[in-house]
């Protein structure tokens, strides 16, 4: 069992969680992520580990409610446990000291490009964060990320808050001035790393992405992550999450993704219908 010592939410629908977990809060590496099941009927689901405290052995995790398990997950408490907790998997991120790392946020993707952001400045290398969110009450880990970059930039697409626009058109404006990029890294939703990556390839700049397609068993066996990269089959869980942005197909992704939607509908239907039941009761 996995006690929960921390909980709190960062924004409407995305919460912060702290987990005991001392073996993976040594061991985990930038760009890794665990596997959770709440309960002995509990589904696994992948979390990028956004943070961790070798000391206080702890792991952060950051959270979307977008289905039933991320639901239930959002209404556990603090001093309440999760029955199983695997990790670190996944390759790390590969850390050199290589010059000026731009470190590319959007929405819930900002948790996970956090410790990317962290072991490069750690690394010696002079790290850009830009982050960005649709408004000023979505954005999350602005404190996180100003520590962990040598400078941050903001962006919302309805201008409430930093930069009106794009995390993208930030990162083209920040190109346009003629500063040295070395290495872009982009983690968000897909039509924001597919708009990086067409920034990124007209000038020619590496970029890394981070994918999280759909994953049962994180061991490569199931197949279920496959995600094609250069015309060929890659698994996420084991061959990234991390991948040349410029050799991703997306479009096979967005479609991979969408797979399930009606059954994760259905799932999230029935979790609701008796969660009222159950406040009636």
């Amino acid at each position: 069992m996995y006690k929960i010592v921390e909980r709190r939410d960062l924004a409407p629908e995305v919460f912060l969680m702290k987990i005991e977990s001392p073996e993976i809060a040594r061991q985990r590496k930038a760009g890794q992520f665990i596997i959770l099941r709440i309960d002995e009927e509990g589904e696994r689901i992948p979390l990028t580990i956004a943070d961790a405290d070798p000391e206080k052995g702890t792991i952060t995790l950051v959270v979307q409610v977008v289905g039933k398990t991320t639901n239930k997950l959002s209404r556990m408490k603090e001093g309440e446990s999760i029955i199983n907790l695997i990790g670190p998997l996944g390759k790390p991120t590969h850390i050199e000291k290589i010059g000026t790392v731009v470190c590319v946020g959007g929405g819930i993707g900002i948790a996970p490009v956090h410790p990317i952001a962290q072991a490069m400045k750690e690394a010696g290398n002079h790290v850009v964060g830009i982050i960005g969110a649709r408004t000023k009450d979505l954005l999350i880990m602005e404190e996180e990320m100003e520590a962990a970059c040598s400078e941050l930039r903001v962006a919302t697409d309805d201008g409430s808050y930093g930069f009106h626009g794009f995390v993208s058109q930030v990162l083209e404006a920040m190109i346009q001035e003629g500063i040295q990029v070395d290495l872009v890294v982009a983690i968000g939703p897909v039509p924001m790393m597919r708009a990086t990556c067409n920034l990124t390839r007209e000038y020619n700049l590496k970029t890394v992405v981070s994918l999280n397609p759909i994953m049962i068993d994180g061991t490569g066996m199931c197949g279920g992550c496959r995600v094609t990269v250069g015309d060929e089959t890659k698994f996420t869980c084991v061959d990234g999450p991390e991948f040349d942005g410029h050799l991703v197909d997306f479009d096979t992704l967005v479609q991979r993704q969408q797979i399930y939607l009606t059954h994760e509908g259905e799932s999230m239907q029935r979790f609701d219908e008796d969660c009222k039941l159950g406040d009636k009761a």
